[in-house]
């Protein structure tokens, strides 16, 4: 069975913007700064990932952080397509339908990011956990 869902935990990189929308519905979106694991060299890396929602609700969240805070976000991966025919431009992002303030410094290593997502914690139980200790080979 395919699935599309998403769980990012990571900062929140700028204000919010509101954009209305012909239909009279609202389009929110924000990006999220996301650490990669230490590169080689020691540096940092990171993955600016855009997000979206159409729902007042998350929109309401999202909105009442500031640049810099700690957001947890649940959702989907999208492809959306826009543009002439002739010069179509392809983006990707993740449409939220969940968003909540993380505290990151309550979170232990190790620790899901997720209580319970959709029931039974199912979600939850298919997040990997951080190795702390791998062990040589040959």
């Amino acid at each position: 069975m395919d699935r599309n869902e998403v769980l990012l935990v990571g900062r929140l990189s700028a204000p919010v913007e509101e954009h209305p929308l012909p239909s009279g519905d609202t389009v929110t979106k924000w990006r999220i700064i996301v650490r990669r694991r230490r590169h080689r060299r020691g540096a940092a890396l990171t993955d600016s990932i855009p997000c979206v929602t159409f729902n007042p609700e998350t929109a309401a969240v999202v909105r009442g952080l500031k640049p810099r805070d700690y957001i947890e976000v649940t959702g989907s991966f999208r492809c959306r397509v826009f543009g002439p025919s002739a010069a179509k431009v392809w983006r990707y992002e993740v449409e939220v339908s969940t968003a909540r303030p993380y505290d990151a410094e309550l979170a232990q290593p190790g620790d899901s990011p997720v209580d319970d997502v959709g029931g039974g914690g199912k979600l939850a139980a298919l997040i990997p956990r951080q190795v702390h200790y791998l062990a040589p080979t040959g």
